[in-house]
């Protein structure tokens, strides 16, 4: 299953920082990734079960927006 998310990440730095530090750690098994070039700033996360909650959490704790995508 693959979930999208609509974001403001805009840099690779941030990026790098995010999927190294944050979501990579709390979802090891689950392939994850940004398209920061799309408008909507996209974040993919692919794997099993998944708390779109606690994804739209953990990134607003880190001082982005995130909401998933329909």
């Amino acid at each position: 299953m693959v979930t999208i998310f609509k974001t403001n990440v805009c840099n690779p730095k941030d990026e790098n920082y995010l999927l190294e530090n944050i979501l990579h750690q709390k979802y090891p098994h689950f392939k994850i990734n940004f398209d920061l070039e799309d408008c909507d700033k996209i974040l993919r996360i692919e794997g099993g079960n998944l708390n779109t909650n606690d994804v739209v959490a953990l990134l607003d704790n880190c001082g982005f927006r995130c909401e998933e995508l329909e």
